[in-house]
């Protein structure tokens, strides 16, 4: 019988994990003369009483894996390590929000058997504010029009991978994972179901509009090399612009010798301006090479605090 995981990463979801379990059940329960299961959920230092409910889920079933971090190691790191402790022949990730509905679990694996290694939810509405929602959708299109991999819009990572996907992104050694610019570059087809996305059942969302722009940068550094073209095509720019410029200077002067004064104004603009432009192309090389220093440094993607129910126990 063929082995299927359903993974979510937690932080201060007390509230959703008891229903989330339910929904979860109910869903498998009904495909349990196909599949067998396990539900694998890692708690990111959580501040609430999330813990202690988890503790309480996996001591009443066994097939409820809990993964404890020491600290809060962010969404990205603390997501991608509790996945990879998935031993399914496929495994699905849905948020504990509740906004990922588990109800499509059995479309994904219908187009699981039908040969596809990556199935993803594709967010057609959302419940969430139209305002973010058209921010995600413009975050969406700047990262496919840069990125150097075809991109799908809409996606969040929920959706079911392959074991043979989840081995190679585990493999892939990525310091900050993301699996929807990996799966895209390994170059899989990948199957679309698409729904719409609930509001958050309950509790608050730990993003913020700074982690939002954290993420988005480190994407677009990640996915492309399109800021270090454009700080050579700036480059050319600007230096057409000040021999321009120059040229101007000196006709003018030459032909206005007596009455044309340069003064100093032209030149303090010239050189804030310029100034400007190179702090702004140091930031963007200084990105770069940190995202090269987070490669070359090896360090866990958490370290765990305690694990519940897993084999080795």
């Amino acid at each position: 019988m063929k082995k299927i995981s359903i993974f979510s990463p937690c932080y201060n979801e007390e509230l959703n994990l008891e229903i989330l379990y339910n929904r979860i059940t109910n869903v498998m329960e009904k495909l349990k003369d196909k599949y067998d299961y396990e539900i694998v959920i890692i708690d990111n230092k959580s501040k609430d009483n999330s813990r202690k409910v988890l503790r309480k889920l996996a001591e009443k079933d066994k097939r409820v894996k809990v993964i404890f971090n020491t600290r809060n190691f962010g969404p990205g790191r603390s997501g991608a390590h509790g996945f990879f402790q998935t031993t399914g022949d496929a495994s699905i990730a849905l948020a504990a929000d509740l906004q990922d509905p588990p109800e499509l679990i059995p479309e994904f694996l219908k187009k699981w058997e039908e040969g596809y290694k990556v199935v993803w939810g594709q967010k057609t509405e959302s419940e969430e504010s139209k305002v973010m929602f058209f921010i995600r959708k413009l975050y969406y299109k700047i990262i496919g029009k840069f990125s150097e991999n075809k991109q799908i819009d809409n996606i969040t990572g929920y959706g079911l991978y392959d074991k043979k996907v989840v081995e190679q992104l585990k493999n892939e050694k990525n310091p900050h994972p993301n699996f929807r610019y990996s799966v895209t570059d390994f170059g899989y087809d990948v199957s679309l179901v698409t729904y719409k996305q609930n509001k958050r059942l309950h509790g608050k969302s730990s993003y913020n509009f700074f982690r939002y722009l954290d993420t988005a940068i480190s994407a677009l550094i990640s996915t492309s090399r399109f800021p270090l073209r454009l700080i050579t095509y700036c480059g050319f720019l600007l230096s057409g612009f000040c021999f321009l410029s120059g040229l101007y200077y000196l006709i003018k002067k030459i032909l206005y010798w007596d009455s044309f004064q340069l003064g100093l104004a032209p030149l303090i603009v010239a050189v804030l301006f310029i100034a400007a432009i190179q702090m702004i192309f140091i930031g963007v090389l200084g990105e770069y090479l940190g995202e090269v220093l987070n490669w070359v440094v090896i360090k866990p993607l958490v370290v765990e605090d305690e694990r519940i129910n897993f084999e080795e126990n």
